[in-house]
Order: C-alpha cells, then structure tokens, then sequence
C-alpha cells in the first residue's frame, strides 16, 4: 500500500446537543454536565477509525472479514486527557482527529474542550505479533509540527518509564517527603491527626461484573470491532466513572474531571469473563490548597473463575477537584512499601497535572493580552 498524508485520515464525529432534545437527554449526568466517561469511549472509537483509515484507505466504510484484512488495530495506550474547560451539553460538540474535543457555538466559534494522545498498535490477525503499518507522509509546516509533537510524546513516554518507581527508587526529596508524612500522620497511635488521615488501604472501592457480548461495540465506533474482546472506551467509561464515585465519597462533595493521567494495558478483557475493577486514592492536594485535587487509580483485572486469582489487564489514572471551593478534608496516608510507591506515583501526577494547567492559563492569558 503508498503511503498516506495526515489529511487521508480525518475523521470527526459532530455531537448535535444544542439541537437534539433525544441527545441532550443521553449525555447529562446529574449535575446537568456531560457524562465524560462516555466521552472518553467516544474518543477511544474515533482514534481506532482514525487507524484504520491509514491502514485500509479514507474510502472505507466496514472491516469485513478480519481473517481476510489480515489485521486488527487495539489501542496500546493514552498518554494524557487534559480537561481545558468546562463540558456543558449547551452547544454542539466535535470529537476529531488529534484526538480532540471542541464547543462549536452558533456563529462558528470554537473552543478546545479536551485534548488527548492515543497510541495505536496494529496485530497480526493470525499470529497477532506486530504488522507492518504504512508510512506516513509529512508535507507541510503544521503537519511537520504534529508529527514532532508526537515524537515527543513518546520520548516523554520512554524516559518516564526509565523513571518508574518500580525500576528506580524515589529521589531524595521524594523520600524525605515521604518519611516527614510518616512523622507527622503514620503512627497508629496519632490520635490528634486520626480523623484528618485516611489509610490508603481504607479508600478501596471495588465493583464486579460479567462482561455480556452485548456491550462489546463501541456506541459510536465507525466500525464494527472485530476482536473478541472489548474496546479500550468502553473500559476506560466504566474506570471513569468507578474512580469518579470513588473521589466524591472522599472528598465529600462533588467533583470536576481535570485529567486523565495514562493508562497501560497488559491483556484484552475477553468477551464473557468477569472484570474486576478496583479504585483507590492515592494522592490529594496538601491542606489549603484550592482547588483540592485528589489523585485516583482504578485497576482492571479478568478473574479466573477456578482458581480465583485476578490476571490485569488496565491500570488508569485520574484526577479529580473538588468544586466546592474548599481544600482537601483529609490526607491520604500509606501503610505499606507499595503504597508508599502508589502514594509518590500520586504526587508526581498532581504536580505533572499542575504544571499542564499552569502552562495552559499563562498560553490563554498571553493570547489575551495579544
């Protein structure tokens, strides 16, 4: 196949809330907000429509039969969402190619909701080791600019596993910070910290399901999936809103959708298994801090029936702020050495979330003051 430009793969999907009553209707959570975990299923389909159209040709309109394309495309990972403002089904709303989230309002304007990075892999439908993928075409100034970004994100992505707790240990500073924590709030018999502190181990919230082929298609996927197992969007909406429920019951109030922090995936869920999802929190914003954030993870696992072991298969990362103008009620406290890593891998997600936001304001102020 010859190669293909970025512009061969476009795809967008228009979301008419303004104008669908019957949409409007589907979309709002309680709070009169978007259901954002259907949203991130949403983003996941379109970047596997975006993949197949490079492997297959912006023509196409259905797979047909897997064995014959000889191929399937499963995402490998998200690098990040980043929340950029406020999701309310007021206006229509287009998901595209980047992949992102955008408002469209009735004189043509448009702003940037969400803004994520999806990483696509392509299996050998037979094998299911590595295919070839057609290569890519660069051929002006923007399209130049995008392929760097993408390059970055994956150097960020290698030197960030290089620097996992789980290779390395903490830094100096990590490990004073963690030790000054266990000072002032880790002793059992700390009774004046013991209503403000919460054992990491004590924020489990747990949720056991059978995966029924039913839900197997994506609710908007272009195509239909091929695989026998489920779509990553349809995994990460049921992590969303697990972690959501997870960081109201600790914070005490409702929360707002800043990030979602990476996922990585180990195994496909195979239709009819039973998943087990757990959430804990692992971090939160230190006291006064506002907006208080808090720091989530949600894993996913298959049980094996016969033997009761869980094998994983997703780990997702979230963060959450509290809306109610308040700081963090409480501290997050680890008991164990793992926890303790969990607890740094928390810290260092706030702070990396943090740094994206500022980064954000200060570009938007600029644009202003321009």
């Amino acid at each position: 196949m010859p190669p293909r430009c970025m512009h061969d793969t476009y795809s967008q999907i228009v979301l008419p809330f303004a104008s669908s009553p019957e949409l409007f209707e589907q979309y709002t959570n309680a709070s009169g907000g978007l259901r954002t975990g259907m949203l991130m299923e949403h983003l996941d389909s379109l970047a596997g429509s975006i993949a197949y159209k490079h492997m297959l040709g912006p023509s196409v309109e259905t797979l047909g039969r897997l064995q014959e394309r000889g191929f399937y495309i499963v995402t490998a990972s998200v690098e990040r969402l980043d929340m950029l403002a406020s999701l309310y089904p007021v206006r229509d709303t287009r998901l595209s190619v980047a992949v992102k989230m955008e408002a469209l309002s009735p004189d043509g304007g448009e702003e940037t909701l969400m803004l994520g990075r999806f990483s696509m892999v392509c299996r050998n439908a037979r094998t299911h080791k590595a295919h070839p993928v057609i290569p890519l075409i660069i051929r002006t100034p923007e399209e130049e600019a995008l392929y760097k970004i993408g390059e970055s994100s994956k150097d960020r992505r290698k030197y960030a596993a290089l620097q996992a707790l789980s290779r390395v240990p903490p830094s100096s500073a990590e490990a004073a910070e963690l030790h000054t924590t266990y000072l002032k709030c880790g002793q059992e018999d700390d009774s004046l910290l013991r209503g403000d502190r919460v054992w990491m181990g004590d924020t489990l919230l747990e949720k056991t399901m059978l995966m029924f082929p039913q839900e197997r298609k994506c609710s908007c996927a272009q195509y239909k999936w091929p695989h026998h197992s489920y779509c990553l969007g349809y995994l990460m909406r049921l992590a969303y809103e697990l972690g959501f429920a997870n960081a109201c019951f600790f914070m005490r109030s409702h929360v707002t959708f800043h990030s979602l922090d990476g996922i990585s995936f180990t195994q496909p869920v195979p239709i009819g298994s039973i998943l087990r999802l757990r959430s804990q929190i692992l971090h939160t914003s230190l006291p006064g801090e506002i907006p208080a954030t808090v720091h989530v993870r949600v894993v996913a696992s298959v049980v094996n029936v016969q033997t009761g072991h869980d094998e994983t298969t997703n780990d997702f990362r979230f963060t959450w702020a509290g809306d109610d103008g308040k700081s963090t009620p409480r501290i997050i406290v680890p008991k164990t050495y793992q926890e303790a890593m969990l607890w740094l891998e928390g810290k260092r997600a706030l702070e990396l979330g943090a740094q994206i936001r500022g980064k954000r304001i200060r570009t938007l102020e600029g644009e202003q003051r321009s």
